[in-house]
């Protein structure tokens, strides 16, 4: 098991072997992000900005003018809050080919607090026009994503946590593209969507489902925006009720998002796990996640709840 920033910055270095174009940016935060790993490897295409993030965006936005492919790194919450208007006004809008990595994601960067922990990130880069929204489960899942938005042409947000996560994925099979779900579990009584840490707590919550006879299909929706429509109206066609589960606000993030579509398209009993509109606070990074209802019991409790509104 392995934390999902160093398969970040293992992958981000051996991409730097295979494409010249690639350069990195960090706001002084790149043994943290793990992006001195490519820094160490190319140091010549390695930009330490110092705690300027505004000015880290706004250094990419030129790069990416310049035919390079930038990746720009540091806590998420920063990224989401310091560097929103150049990210805003001149990637998103311009539709520039910058890759926007946000670490550190949730509450994973427990015991700094709730002056570090981004809750809101997600729904703030999901409300910006054409930047797409990705939060990989597992150390396979960033791998696979660092290809993949290297090989996307436009702006992506990359959330990424600093917690060692259980293993969704594996070397030999770990399907991603961008914008497509990945089905982990079918079911039949219910479907669980989930991204990011929370994965593999659905996967955990589905066995004990299993035991009280609730056969519950488990979805990878690493890819906020766009959203897989698709897949959602299919599963909650055959399930008839939805669980959303996510470490961040459920304001504006994937249950939203999740929810959007439903109301549109295929109206079934939903639930949404996440954070309830509030800061986070120092501490142990699962009770936090206990205290927040993010653990597999509160996404039991959902279920039970939501197969009783059918």
């Amino acid at each position: 098991m392995k934390a999902m920033r160093e398969a970040y910055g293992e992958a981000l270095a051996e991409l730097g072997k295979i494409n010249p174009q690639v350069v990195t940016l960090d706001a002084d935060v790149s043994g943290s992000t793990r992006s001195a790993l490519f820094g160490q490897a190319f140091p010549d295409r390695f930009f330490n900005v110092g705690i300027a993030e505004g000015n880290m965006a706004a250094m990419a936005a030129g790069f990416a003018l310049a035919d390079k492919i930038p990746f720009i790194n540091t806590f998420a919450f920063l990224m989401a809050v310091r560097a929103t208007d150049p990210i805003r006004s001149l990637i998103a809008y311009n539709k520039l080919n910058v890759k926007v990595v946000g670490a550190y994601g949730g509450f994973s960067d427990s015991y700094d607090g709730g002056s570090h922990q981004a809750i809101e990130d997600v729904a703030i880069m999901r409300s910006l026009p054409n930047l797409k929204v990705i939060v990989p489960a597992d150390e396979y899942a960033a791998r696979a994503s660092v290809t993949a938005v290297a090989e996307y042409i436009g702006p992506v947000y990359l959330r990424l946590s600093r917690a060692e996560v259980p293993p969704v994925y594996n070397a030999a099979h770990c399907p991603f593209s961008i914008g497509k779900g990945n089905v982990l579990a079918e079911g039949k009584n219910v479907t669980i969507i989930a991204n990011g840490y929370m994965v593999h707590r659905a996967m955990e919550a589905r066995k004990i489902l299993l035991s009280e006879g609730i056969d519950a299909e488990v979805i990878d929706m690493h890819t906020i925006k766009p959203i897989d429509s698709e897949l959602v109206i299919q599963s909650a066609a055959k399930t008839g009720a939805v669980v959303s589960v996510e470490e961040a606000t459920v304001i504006g993030g994937l249950g939203s998002a999740v929810a959007e579509v439903l109301v549109e398209n295929k109206p079934v009993p939903m639930e949404l796990v996440g954070v309830k509109d509030v800061f986070g606070e120092s501490g142990d990074y699962n009770e936090l996640l206990a205290k927040h209802g993010l653990d597999t019991p509160s996404i039991v409790e959902a279920v039970r709840r939501v197969i009783a509104k059918k």
